[in-house]
């Protein structure tokens, strides 16, 4: 089996598949969140995927540089933590591909591991709180196998429901969901089912 590359191409199509259906996954979010956060979380994915569609068709060759664009279109319309974690991970990951107009599918994880590195620097908190952080440290693992586009979204899909299942009978340690203490046990974490959609909504493109 051939290994794929990705290409700018290939994030303006991922970044079509989310926002798609991103009106139905922030209506969702955002009542979760509303349970142990802010109630953002919708509106920040909303605006977030709503700018970068909309900017799309400028977004540079170079992959890197594509991502700083994001990162960009991001920032101009949330102020939220979680969209500054969504930049700084593109940002981290635009970083080790600046430079490149493709990049091999077996690069991902390393990407992951980057962006994740940046966003705990940024935001604080640890593996093991119930965050986005555990659902890409989880996806990291599996995915470091995977040879082709499909294998790496089916195991990181595979991962983040894990994880997802996994955390829902612990405790958020973070953020205000951290107040509710005992009470957030059998509550999914908003930003761990965030992944969980998003990367349904490249399965079913």
């Amino acid at each position: 089996m051939s290994e794929s590359t990705i290409t700018t191409e290939s994030l303006k199509n991922t970044i079509a598949a989310i926002h798609k259906n991103i009106d139905v996954i922030g209506a969702e979010l955002n009542e979760l969140d509303g349970k142990l956060g802010d109630g953002d979380l919708g509106v920040t994915l909303i605006n977030g995927f709503n700018n970068m569609q909309s900017t799309a068709d400028t977004l540079p060759a170079d992959v890197g540089m594509a991502l700083f664009e994001c990162a960009k279109a991001v920032t101009k319309v949330s102020g939220s933590s979680f969209g500054t974690l969504m930049a700084t991970s593109m940002i981290a990951a635009g970083k080790l591909i600046k430079g490149q107009e493709s990049i091999k599918v077996t690069e991902v994880p390393k990407l992951l591991q980057a962006a994740l590195d940046a966003m705990m620097s940024r935001g604080g908190a640890s593996l093991g709180d119930k965050t986005v952080l555990d659902s890409i440290s989880a996806m990291i693992v599996s995915m470091d196998k995977a040879q082709t586009n499909d294998a790496m979204l089916d195991t990181g899909i595979q991962a983040a429901n894990e994880a997802l299942a996994e955390f829902n009978g612990k405790i958020n340690k973070i953020g205000r969901a951290r107040i509710f203490g005992e009470r957030t046990i059998g509550m999914d974490d908003p930003g761990m089912v965030a992944i969980v959609r998003m990367l349904n909504c490249l399965k079913n493109a």
